[in-house]
């Protein structure tokens, strides 16, 4: 929907939630919730994940996408609906579609990951690729609806979609009554709303603290002024909360209901992905792992029990491995240095016996030989190393430069 309609100016309540969760039965997984041993003790309080990575096409909007298309007029539905996505809600449109009988289009921007347009294809949708981001994609979207008459599902900015992700809150009130507080992934909003619609209604005195990446951080300028901000040119990896302008919709409802919005860095994303896989043993995309990242930014500033919604588990294989190499690296355990060796034989291998003897594990090494910078008898290598954490990677940058070893980078 666009902006300013209607739609817009309706309110959503607890009945709204609980009419969707009845619409849900048989639909949408009641998804586990988990708890964290570790996390528990880096917070200092009890810490429990509400696994919708685990939900059918691997993230929470197959619930709004559903109680959205359920509720269309019979000529709406045969008019068939278009979305726009980077992935999760052109997952979700494409497999609520699909369960109601309705044609779906799904726009994604040209950069889309492979899996995930394969993934939307395979639930059913036309899917057409355009732009570089999703705003893009979007703007197609609208033109296209504008053209067939099929109805746009926008992917927060709508009351049906809010009530179906407010489905959530209804579940960790059940799985967790004596939560304190939730903490949320939150792009233009629509699942933050949701869920602060059913928890605030039963139980007010539970916190919900929303988490945008620093890079597309829309909300903290938008309550600031009273009304939606947009970001220009937002960045970061998360693409499922990389949302330039908050929802008319959702922006409402958060600036009556949430109690908090913080930030959290790509490093801390990336740290709390490979907490995810490490310690959870769950897939998470990094809009999925948000909440984990901002518990880890500031363990000691929540109220618990806390519930961490991860909100989506749909992440590319190659985003995946540079994510956990970028993970690593935040948590010490990764180094990658460039130094100048003469080229004689046993050159290289002396290079990796001094890092046997740091009791550092090479993971990859790559020569330079043709660079103008170099001397006739000098070559260039790049070392990628595990390390134990920041204090064994000191070490190994120590032990290097005792070595005699020249580290340009």
């Amino acid at each position: 929907m666009g902006h300013g309609t209607a739609d817009s100016l309706r309110t959503v309540t607890l009945d709204d939630v609980r009419g969707a969760r009845k619409m849900l039965q048989g639909v949408a997984r009641t998804t586990a919730m988990e708890s964290s041993r570790h996390l528990s003790r880096t917070v200092g309080t009890p810490v429990h994940l509400k696994c919708e990575n685990l939900q059918r096409t691997g993230s929470f909007k197959l619930r709004g996408a559903y109680v959205r298309i359920a509720g269309l007029l019979p000529e709406q539905r045969a008019a068939g609906v278009v979305a726009a996505s980077a992935g999760n809600h052109a997952q979700g449109v494409a497999l609520a579609s699909s369960l109601l009988g309705v044609a779906s289009t799904v726009f994604m921007p040209e950069g889309a990951p492979l899996p995930k347009i394969s993934a939307t294809r395979e639930y059913g949708a036309e899917v057409r690729l355009h732009g570089q981001v999703v705003d893009e994609a979007l703007a197609a979207a609208e033109e296209y609806a504008a053209g067939t008459g099929a109805v746009l599902i926008h992917p927060f900015d709508h009351p049906d979609i809010v009530a179906g992700q407010g489905t959530v809150g209804l579940e960790i009130l059940e799985q967790c009554p004596e939560v304190r507080t939730i903490v949320v992934g939150t792009g233009g909003g629509g699942l933050i709303a949701g869920i602060a619609v059913a928890v605030k209604a039963l139980r007010p005195d539970v916190r919900i603290i929303g988490v945008q990446a620093e890079g597309a951080a829309a909300y903290p300028p938008s309550l600031a002024a009273g009304y939606p901000v947009p970001v220009r040119d937002p960045a970061t990896m998360a693409d499922g909360i990389k949302v330039g302008r908050p929802g008319d919709v959702p922006f409402g409802i958060v600036g009556a209901l949430v109690d908090e919005i913080r930030t959290v860095t790509e490093g801390e994303l990336s740290a709390a992905l490979l907490l995810c896989l490490e310690r959870a043993k769950l897939v998470v995309e990094p809009a999925g792992a948000s909440p984990v990242a901002a518990l880890l930014s500031r363990p000691g500033s929540f109220e618990g029990p806390v519930v961490a919604v991860l909100s989506g588990g749909n992440v590319d294989p190659v985003l995946m491995e540079r994510v956990l190499r970028h993970g690593m690296a935040a948590q010490g355990r990764y180094l990658a240095v460039r130094l100048r060796l003469t080229d004689r034989p046993g050159a290289l291998a002396a290079l990796l016996g001094v890092l046997s003897v740091a009791d550092a594990n090479v993971l990859d090494v790559s020569h330079v030989r043709t660079d103008p910078r170099l001397g006739l008898t000098e070559v260039e290598v790049e070392v990628h190393l595990e390390t134990k954490g920041p204090e064994h990677r000191a070490e190994v940058d120590r032990t290097l430069r005792d070595a005699g070893y020249t580290i340009i980078d």
